[in-house]
């Protein structure tokens, strides 16, 4: 199981490291990558189509502005994109979010919040889970763990208006 995280720039990678944390924290493998949708076009072409030959199941394409790589990336490869827009413009990354969204009919990439790089990986991991039963029990026990979390603090909460 191994995740292909590709960012458009080096300076995305302030918010791509939160998803290899979590993918860490699950024990998911991955391959980062700096891509240009606009300055390699070859390469995310090349990427995208040797991807399952790395043994790479889900797609991360981070990229902020005109943020084409995860379209690009899904129109060369089978393998499920998620699109992680970043925060790097004056509009604060919704012209990432729409470029990103708005995908034409039959090449889909799911997309998660402006720097929502946490979620991207989440999802990537709960993708991998629909093969990989030690996933499934992971990503169970992810969400038992923040209920839990969320109960304390409300306890915590109560107990401090009495």
């Amino acid at each position: 199981m191994k995740v292909g995280i590709v960012m458009g720039s080096k300076s995305d990678y302030k918010v791509v490291e939160r998803a290899e944390k979590i993918l860490d924290g699950f024990g998911v493998d991955y391959e980062t990558r700096i891509i240009s949708a606009h300055r390699t076009p070859a390469a995310a072409e090349e990427f995208s189509k040797t991807a399952e030959e790395k043994d790479i199941e889900v797609i991360i394409a981070a990229a902020g502005k005109a943020a084409h790589l995860a379209g690009v990336l899904a129109a060369y490869t089978p393998i499920p994109v998620i699109g992680l827009p970043i925060k790097s413009s004056t509009l604060d990354g919704l012209d990432s979010l729409l470029s990103i969204v708005q995908m034409p009919k039959g090449v889909p990439v799911a997309t998660v919040a402006i720097d929502g790089a946490e979620n991207s990986a989440i999802l990537a991991t709960q993708i991998l889970s629909v093969k990989y039963s030690q996933l499934r029990e992971a990503i169970i026990t992810y969400k038992q763990n923040m209920e839990r979390e969320v109960a304390r603090d409300d306890a915590d909460f109560q107990e401090g208006l009495k």
